[in-house]
């Protein structure tokens, strides 16, 4: 099923927050590592630049989090009531800054976590109408805490983009492969010269 363009950027928003602290690493330590990431982000509106907003914003990173642990799909719908009813979310149609139509659910002048909690609610529900809460996942990388959204066809994406963790992973799978088959033929051998010599011994 495809998956609306204004899903795929609120989910993208959430995806990009949680990060921003990945095994306790944290990258958003003050107002312009914010600024940097809703201009990664192209999260348009208003904007306080303040330590209050910060604050905010780390509270609501906690919260979003919840969406990639959840036991189960209920606890998921209450996370997104909660976020939609806290930002008084009204739906509304723009195009602005060279965007075609799509979706707001706040007001341009809304305090940026409203904003941003709305968004993120409005596409965990879509997710949530459509069966595809799965694509949300941790990352399957050892030792690795990120998140990520699946947008594969064939729902295959296990990796985060934050630390290499694909190619990590691959590279120690190889190098696993090529150590099991040099035991193997370490081992191979040994039974070779075992057997000559117990040939040998026989003659």
């Amino acid at each position: 099923m495809a998956i609306s363009h204004d899903t795929v950027t609120g989910i993208g928003c959430a995806v990009a927050l949680v990060n921003t602290n990945v095994d306790g690493v944290e990258t958003l330590t003050d107002v312009a590592a914010l600024d940097a990431l809703l201009d990664r982000e192209q999260f348009s509106g208003r904007r306080d630049g303040t330590a209050a907003e910060l604050r905010q914003m780390l509270a609501l990173r906690r919260a979003l989090r919840t969406a990639w642990e959840a036991p189960d799909t209920r606890t998921v719908v209450e996370l997104a009531n909660r976020l939609l009813r806290e930002a008084r979310a009204l739906p509304r149609l723009s195009d602005h800054d060279g965007w075609d139509w799509h979706l707001h659910v706040t007001e341009s002048d809304a305090p940026l976590v409203h904003r941003f909690a709305a968004e993120v609610g409005m596409a965990l529900a879509d997710l949530i109408r459509d069966g595809e809460l799965d694509r949300l996942r941790v990352c399957a990388a050892e030792h690795c805490t990120a998140v990520l959204v699946d947008l594969t066809r064939n729902r295959s994406r296990i990796y985060c983009d934050t630390g290499n963790c694909g190619n990590r992973e691959h590279v120690a799978a190889y190098r696993a492969r090529r150590r099991e088959t040099a035991a193997g033929a370490q081992r191979r051998e040994t039974a070779a010269g075992a057997q000559r010599r117990e040939t040998a011994a026989q003659r």
